[in-house]
């Protein structure tokens, strides 16, 4: 019996409510697609605030547009609807296809022409026209009204080619450049305009950005859903293997700043030291898969192939359903995530 399909445990009726955070991740967004599943299943969770870039804004979108139609159910489908269409619709996530099931695409030699050729040339060279797939699939699975207007309060992450500040869209705000914008990688694409600047990717100063949720939501209980590995054992070699290291790296130094900021100022709060009336001691909680997610490597990501999402939705799913059953009763209490153990690990000398 799927897990979602159990009995509820009549001990367990209580609402509980929840802000998500969503990272960005190309097609690996599919696993946060079965978390999120997952959580829909769960009759007794709301959610209110949802914080996303890239992938995480996509799906946030889409499923605040299904919730809009028809609630968790219609978000279930919503979300469903709008993967199949990435697998029938080839690569969303770059201007190539993969054309492959393979999951280690780094290793096979079209993909290592591909990564050559697309750090020799710029978007403005190889793709004047600005042609960008993923504003087609957009179109027929976002509600810009639901989007601005529904119960779920989205905050969409993008970065300030200008400034390289995030700006963090949110109601009137939202559209669908604005979801373009947070998933622009600025080596395939050109930069989004939005008004009078240019943005890309949200996940270099945000992946996603915690702050929001924290000024901007009334709850404490803040789920973060983490597609990045923060840890990679080895040292890579190869030129692409460097650079993908070194974009994890960047995506990821955004969120690990903020969890310093948030550990400092819950570990204040409770000693007395700040006012917890204007202070926030949040409670933080995580679904990750480090395990089955650092072996697909940082190449997979382009790959749309219908079985490896379906693998990623049910990995995505299962690691749901595992922190469900251990911290489900955490929710409204006590956090379930060790930021400094997590996030802030430091090497002992040896």
């Amino acid at each position: 019996m799927p897990d979602d399909a159990r009995p509820i445990d009549p001990h367990a009726s209580t609402i509980r409510h929840l802000d998500l955070a969503l990272q960005g991740g190309g097609s690996q967004g599919a696993f946060t697609w079965g978390v999120l599943d997952r959580l829909l299943g769960d009759g007794h969770i709301e959610f209110h605030g949802i914080s996303g870039t890239s992938a995480g804004a996509i799906n946030a979108s889409v499923m605040a547009t299904g919730f809009q139609r028809g609630g968790r159910e219609g978000a279930r489908q919503a979300l469903r609807d709008f993967w199949m269409d990435v697998s029938q619709s080839g690569s969303i996530f770059a201007p190539f296809s993969t054309g492959t099931v393979n999951h280690t695409l780094d290793m096979l030699p079209g993909y290592q022409w591909a990564s050559s050729f697309f750090r020799s040339f710029s978007p403005y060279e190889f793709n004047p026209l600005n042609l960008n797939p993923l504003r087609d699939v957009l179109y027929r699975h976002v509600d810009e009204r639901a989007i601005r207007d529904g119960s779920l309060h989205l905050f969409i992450t993008a970065t300030s080619v200008t400034t390289g500040q995030p700006r963090v869209f949110t109601n009137q705000d939202l559209n669908l450049d604005a979801l373009l914008a947070s998933a622009c990688l600025p080596f395939l694409f050109q930069a989004v305009t939005i008004g009078d600047d240019a943005y890309w990717d949200g996940g270099y100063t945000g992946n996603p950005a915690i702050y929001p949720l924290i000024y901007q939501t009334e709850f404490l209980d803040i789920l973060l859903v983490r597609i990045n590995p923060l840890v990679r054992e080895g040292v890579p070699h190869r030129t692409d293997e460097i650079l993908d290291r070194i974009n994890e790296i960047t995506f990821n130094a955004g969120l690990i700043s903020e969890m310093r900021a948030i550990s400092f100022v819950s570990r204040v709060v409770r000693e007395g030291k700040l006012d917890p009336g204007r202070y926030k001691d949040l409670r933080l909680h995580m679904v990750a898969d480090d395990k089955h997610l650092a072996d697909f490597g940082a190449a997979s990501k382009f790959n749309t192939d219908r079985t490896f999402l379906e693998e990623l939705f049910a990995l995505g799913h299962a690691a749901a359903s595992r922190w469900l059953r251990k911290h489900r009763d955490d929710i409204g209490v006590k956090p379930s995530l060790d930021i400094d153990n997590e996030f802030l690990r430091v090497p002992k000398p040896r």
